[in-house]
C-alpha cells in the first residue's frame, strides 16, 4: 500500500519569508499524524500545500504515491475541515453532511442513505433534521467531519478544529476525533499549537518551530527524548540550566553550572568544552536530603517562592542563587512554607543534555 501522504524536500515561500524550510515527511495510510508548533511555525501552510490551496515553491508532495503537481484541492483524495467548520446555517445537519455528494450528482437514493450511515458514525443519528444553530459545539464538530467523510476522502486534514471550544469540550472532542479516525480507517493530518491534543490523539507527531520540522515521533518520543533545544521545551514543561562539558563517561557527562556540577544523560555525544544546556522535568525533581551519594541524585538549593498544592502532588516554584525560577512537581505529601529553602535533586537518567544553540 502507498503511503498515504509524502513531502519530498518541500519549500514554500512568500516574497524573502521562508514558511516551510526543506519538508521531508512520509505519512503512512490510515495513521492520526499531527504537526504541533507554535503560531507561525508553517504548519498550516503546511496543510494547505498538501491540500492544493497552496503550490510548493520547490519540492514534491505525493498522495497514495502519485504526484499532487499542478492537481487543484478540488481534485486531490483530501478533505479539509477549517477552523471555524464553514458550515451552512439555514441547511439541516443531513443537508450539510449530504452537500457534497449533491454537488457532484450523486442520485438522492444514495445520498441519503450514506448520509444517514454517517450520522450514525458520528453519533448524531436522531440529529439529521435539526438546524446547525440548534447544535452544540461539539455536535458541529462531529457534523463538519461527517461532511468531509461523505466524499470518501483518503486524507481527512484539520485545522485546529477545536480551537473556539472550552476546555472540557475540547478534552471531550479529542477523544472523539480519535474514535471516529478509528471506526473509518482514513488518515487525519491534524494541525494544532496544543501539545496536549498533539500526545493524546496522535499515532506521530511533527514538531515544527520557524518552518522547519525538528522532529518526528510518538508522544513518549518526543516527550522523554526530544533531539533539538526547542522541542525539548516546547512540548511540555522542562527546566533548562546552561553550563559548559567538563566530563563524558558511560553515556553521561558532567556539566558544570552556576548551579555546581550537575549530571545529565548525552545522547547526542556532546565532548568537554562544548556549550550545553540541561532539561530536567519538574516531575523527576524531588526532595532529597544534602549530601546524598552522587551517583543516585544530583541537586542544587532553591528557596520556594510559590507553592500550588494539588491534592496528588505539589507544584513549588524554587528562585536559586543565580536568580532563576526552577519548577518542581512533588508528592502531594510535601507542602514547603513559602520562603523554606529546599534541596531538590533529580536522578543523572532524568536530566538530558543537548547542544546550546549558537544563536543564544
Amino acid at each position: 500500500m502507498a503511503a498515504a501522504v509524502e513531502l519530498d524536500g518541500v519549500n514554500v515561500t512568500f516574497g524573502d519569508f521562508i514558511a516551510v524550510r526543506d519538508a521531508n515527511l512520509t505519512i503512512e495510510a490510515g495513521e492520526f499524524f499531527s504537526f504541533l508548533g507554535p503560531s507561525g511555525c508553517g504548519k498550516t501552510t503546511l496543510l494547505r500545500t498538501i491540500s492544493g490551496f497552496i503550490e510548493p515553491t520547490r519540492g514534491t508532495v505525493r498522495i497514495g504515491g502519485a504526484d499532487m503537481s499542478g492537481i487543484g484541492p478540488n481534485r486531490r483524495p483530501t478533505a479539509l475541515i477549517f477552523q471555524n467548520l464553514a458550515l451552512f446555517p439555514m441547511m439541516t445537519v443531513a443537508e450539510n453532511i449530504g452537500y457534497g455528494l449533491r454537488v457532484r450528482g450523486v442520485p438522492r437514493h444514495e445520498r441519503d442513505e450514506k448520509v444517514k450511515n454517517l450520522l450514525i458514525q458520528v453519533a448524531l443519528a436522531e440529529h439529521g433534521h435539526k438546524k446547525v444553530s440548534e447544535l452544540s459545539g461539539g455536535q458541529k464538530q462531529r457534523v463538519a467531519i461527517a461532511r468531509a467523510l461523505a466524499v470518501e476522502p483518503k486524507v481527512l486534514l484539520l485545522d485546529e478544529p477545536l480551537s473556539a471550544l472550552d476546555l472540557k469540550l475540547r478534552q471531550h472532542m479529542r477523544a472523539e476525533l480519535r474514535a471516529i479516525q478509528k471506526r473509518v480507517g482514513i488518515t487525519f493530518i491534524y494541525i494544532t499549537h496544543d501539545q496536549g491534543e498533539a500526545l493524546t490523539m496522535s499515532d506521530r507527531i511533527a514538531v515544527m518551530n520557524a518552518g522547519v520540522i525538528e522532529q518526528v515521533g510518538n508522544g513518549r518520543s518526543v516527550y522523554a527524548e526530544p533531539r533539538t533545544p526547542f522541542v525539548a521545551s516546547f512540548v511540555g514543561e522542562n527546566n533548562q540550566i546552561r553550563g559548559r562539558v567538563t566530563a563524558v563517561e558511560n553515556g553521561l557527562a558532567t556539566l558544570d553550572t552556576p548551579l555546581g556540577a550537575l549530571v545529565g544523560r548525552n545522547p547526542v555525544g556532546l565532548s568537554a568544552g562544548e556549550e550545553a544546556l540541561l532539561f530536567v522535568r519538574p516531575e523527576a525533581l524531588s526532595l532529597v536530603p544534602t549530601g546524598t551519594p552522587n551517583g543516585s541524585t544530583v541537586g542544587f538549593d532553591g528557596e520556594a517562592v510559590d507553592v500550588a498544592y494539588e491534592g496528588s502532588v505539589t507544584h513549588v516554584t524554587l528562585r536559586v542563587r543565580t536568580g532563576q525560577k526552577i519548577t518542581a512537581t512533588l508528592g502531594g505529601g510535601v507542602l514547603p512554607a513559602s520562603g523554606e529553602t529546599l534541596h531538590i535533586g533529580f536522578r543523572p537518567q532524568d536530566g538530558l543534555l543537548l547542544a546550546r544553540p549558537a544563536s543564544r
